[in-house]
């Protein structure tokens, strides 16, 4: 889709924070997070809503592994996702990690998208 923000970022058009990378998926971190580590994972092919991606096992295989990526990396069992599609016109899931009472990420490390990235990709090649 020629307007599509995520098809941008999927051509290289737009700069991100990619996490994780295949033939069919793109996962990368959202630039309003709402919280370290908040990863938008999204099918490279243009579908409007998530229930419409033809291989929706793969994706949510993919949207498990950057759950548990997640878990590992900011040391949390609480992981959160939505599915919600109204902000942009592209399947997507959101996969982030949650504020417990017991645990506190602060406001300055939600934007540390260079670091987050990093840790991220870091629990993902470990889980291989």
């Amino acid at each position: 889709m020629e307007n599509c923000i995520f098809c941008k970022i999927v051509k290289g058009e737009l700069p991100s924070h990619k996490v994780y990378e295949d033939g069919n998926f793109l996962a990368f971190l959202s630039i309003n997070p709402e919280s370290p580590g908040h990863t938008v994972v999204i099918p490279k092919a243009h579908y409007r809503w998530v229930w419409n991606v033809p291989n929706a096992g793969e994706y949510f295989e993919i949207a498990k592994k950057i759950a548990l990526a997640l878990e590992k990396a900011f040391e949390t069992d609480f992981i959160l996702s939505k599915i919600i599609g109204e902000e942009v016109p592209h399947a997507h899931i959101w996969v982030y990690p949650g504020e417990s009472p017991s645990q506190s990420f602060g406001e300055s490390s939600k934007k540390d998208f260079v670091g987050n990235a990093e840790k991220i990709k870091r629990s993902i090649e470990s889980r291989k």
